[in-house]
């Protein structure tokens, strides 16, 4: 069973992310909070730690694992070409509940899944999760609960689905809904949704008026 951390105290909060720190580097899981519900990450660099990652979820190779990275300065080094509708909508929308879809730089030696050469990155609105993000780099991070099954809101329901497959938890309480980020695919002519969530299309479109769904 994985080790628990209580963010709310500072003490635990540190000792909980220098153990993430280390459990990522040892190519293990770690529980998350994200500014919209709890997620299972994994170094995105290895790929070994990927696959433990969709075992977990009982997910295949069809849906690829999402990246979350610390700060949008990150995004340039990530990707071939950062659209100027990509750059606009992370800059209106990030950090939050916005994933955005390119194409990443074919050097990256990672394995995600089966995504055709495409990455979907986001930055998320949540202290805990960006400062571990910070001190890691860019993680493969998926909603932590198996597949077909409600997402997690917070850190206990997180436990219940995956708590036997990961190293470390930090729990940084409960999230105030079950939606999931809004997905835009940017690796056409014009942007596309791909899901809506968090952030309406409306409100995409108030950045990005060419946007289909």
């Amino acid at each position: 069973m994985a080790d628990l951390y209580d963010c709310s105290d500072p003490d635990q909060r540190a000792a909980g992310l220098d153990a993430a720190v280390a459990a990522i580097s040892r190519g293990e899981l770690v529980l998350l909070p994200t500014d919209t519900v709890y997620g299972v990450a994994a170094d995105a660099f290895t790929p070994a730690a990927v696959t433990g990652l969709l075992a977990a979820k009982n997910r295949g190779r069809a849906m690829p694992v999402p990246v979350l990275v610390g700060e949008a300065s990150t995004l340039g080094g990530l990707v071939i070409d950062l659209p100027p509708v990509a750059n606009e909508l992370a800059q209106a929308f990030w950090p939050g509940g916005l994933t955005l879809v390119l194409e990443h730089a074919p050097s990256l030696a990672w394995d995600l899944g089966d995504a055709e050469g495409t990455v979907a990155v986001r930055l998320p609105d949540d202290d805990v999760a960006r400062e571990l993000l910070r001190r890691t780099g860019p993680l493969a991070v998926s909603s932590a609960n198996r597949s077909g099954r409600p997402a997690a809101t917070s850190a206990q329901e997180a436990v219940e689905q995956l708590g036997d497959h990961a190293a470390v938890v930090l729990d940084g309480g409960p999230r105030a809904s079950s939606t999931a980020s809004t997905i835009v695919d940017c690796t056409g002519p014009t942007p596309r949704v791909l899901r809506v969530g968090a952030i309406s299309v409306a409100r995409l479109r108030e950045v990005a008026p060419t946007l289909t769904d």
